[in-house]
């Protein structure tokens, strides 16, 4: 049984790694032609729009699905009662949206925003069904079909439709369509792979269980929501949609690599953990795994996209985004605690605090609507660094809150911190100097970046083969057990010069 769950864990999170990296090849891409074709104001429309439908899709999703990954064991009535409620609140969610969009205009002052929410609100009703697919292959560990899903949709609703009309001119219109598509395709393609039962089932004896489920997971998610969208909220109603344009894309390219990792990966960690609840230790060792590789690993690669930062909007996006340079730094830098938060909270859930996380997260809420209203209307890099100190507040609370759970402590985190902040020295010095260098080749940007993002990776690569224990036994297992781009040889050097003999292909977890 744990042979089992161990190799289907590692097979969901090898294919997440694929999911995410072609993913963030698809978005990139898609994001610079749709951003250098449309323009900040567009974006900005369609990014108060998006607040709005964020906060009405954790409404439709009320959090039923997620008790299909979460329960232990599962009937149809749990399924059938699951798609029956989901499509009850997503049809009340768009209704809702209907009603408030014309307020949601005149709260943010701009009368646009109106038409835009009201299409918007469709997906309301096709991403709550979509969720009971989606959790029941999350529950499989099926993730090979879910991110075939994912990136079909993407490709069908963006590339396809998005670029088609962005280049005939639809101005915000062709955001509105093309998550329009990709959320009707998800549909398909998701009741396609699971041919989950469409009859409806409003109560059935084993319904409290579910229900409960739902609602932790309703109160977690909108809390989530306010911590996610303040700053865009008070940045949209103090200053004019071309300021939260150039916000929202400093912040989806900071966010696009984490959020995918935390898309694919999370719900692999949370239906894992669910099947581990009553085997704390090999939980534990997990979550410390994750940790190391978090903090040793991503961390160096945000500080070195966050030194290059200006560069590469000026590169990607050109001199009109110029402004969106430094919110791309600033959040870079916070995006680490932001994973570190975010594969915190399935130890929370599998550890009996379900709870824990929206309380522990409800005082930071107000702390941050207190600062966003106080400081918003200084701009869009002002509202990064609340964002940032937000996200970093977030991490500490909830990781803390895990750790106590499964008694890790300092002392084993300490070295493993140590190691990362080293990591990033590196990466910091070596991605300025190379901007600094490729400064001095001209004013365009694409030198300045080349340079800051080959010497800081060269360095980075060079610290880890001339002392391998920077990464730590840990790493070195976790790169070997989920990333297929590392060479076994590499892997087998790594570990060699960290004093394993151990065979790579002995199913055992790595400890230090």
């Amino acid at each position: 049984m744990g042979s089992d769950i161990n190799q289907k864990s590692v097979s969901a999170v090898k294919w997440a790694a694929m999911g995410t990296v072609c993913m963030f090849g698809l978005q990139l891409v898609t994001q610079v032609l749709l951003a250098r074709l449309l323009g900040p104001e567009s974006y900005g429309l369609f990014a108060m729009g998006l607040l709005v439908m964020t906060f009405s899709n954790f409404l439709a999703d009320f959090g039923f699905s997620w008790g299909l990954v979460q329960n232990q064991t599962l009937s149809e009535e749990d399924v059938r009662f699951t798609v029956t409620w989901q499509a009850i609140t997503g049809l009340a969610a768009m209704a809702l949206l209907f009603v408030v969009a014309p307020w949601v205009a005149v709260y943010f002052n701009e009368p646009r925003i109106a038409p835009v929410i009201t299409w918007m609100s469709l997906t309301c009703v096709l991403n709550a069904l979509t969720a009971t697919g989606s959790g029941l292959l999350r529950r499989q560990l099926d993730f090979r079909a879910l991110n075939i899903i994912q990136l079909t949709s993407y490709i069908f609703g963006y590339l396809i439709i998005g670029l088609s009309m962005a280049y005939a001119g639809a101005g915000v219109w062709t955001l509105v369509c093309a998550w329009l598509g990709q959320s009707a395709t998800a549909l398909l393609l998701t009741y396609a792979r699971t041919r989950f039962s469409l009859r409806p089932l409003l109560w059935y004896e084993g319904a409290r269980r579910s229900t409960h489920v739902g609602l932790t997971v309703f109160v977690t998610n909108l809390c989530n929501w306010f911590l996610n969208n303040l700053d865009r909220v008070f940045l949209g109603r103090f200053l004019a949609a071309h300021a939260v344009g150039v916000y929202a894309v400093g912040y989806n390219l900071a966010n696009t690599p984490n959020g995918l990792f935390l898309n694919a990966l999370q719900p692999a960690f949370l239906a894992t953990g669910a099947k581990l609840q009553d085997d704390l230790p090999r939980l534990r060792d997990m979550y410390v795994s994750v940790l190391a590789t978090i903090w040793i690993v991503i961390l160096p690669l945000f500080v070195l996209l966050a030194v290059t930062a200006p560069a590469l909007i000026g590169v990607l996006y050109g001199t009109v985004w110029q402004e969106s340079g430094m919110v791309l730094a600033i959040l870079g830098l916070a995006m680490p605690a932001y994973i570190t938060w975010g594969m915190s909270t399935p130890i929370l859930w599998n550890t009996g605090g379900k709870h824990l996380e929206s309380l522990l997260q409800l005082p930071l809420i107000a702390a941050a609507a207190a600062l966003l209203f106080l400081f918003a209307g200084q701009g869009a890099a002002t509202v990064a660094l609340i964002a940032a100190a937000t996200l970093l507040a977030r991490a500490l609370v909830v990781g803390t809150a895990a750790c106590r759970r499964l008694h890790v402590g300092l002392r084993e985190l300490a070295p493993l911190a140590a190691r990362g902040v080293a990591m990033a020295l590196v990466a910091g010095a070596g991605s300025w100097g190379g901007t600094v260098l490729g400064g001095m080749a001209g004013s365009h940007p694409l030198p300045a970046f080349l340079g800051g993002a080959v010497l800081g990776g060269a360095l980075l690569l060079a610290a880890v083969l001339a002392w391998p224990p920077l990464l730590g036994l840990r790493v070195v297992g976790m790169l070997g057990r989920f990333s297929p781009p590392v060479p076994a040889k590499a892997i087998r050097y790594l570990h060699a010069r960290c004093g394993v003999r151990d065979k790579l292909n002995e199913p055992r977890e790595p400890h230090e």
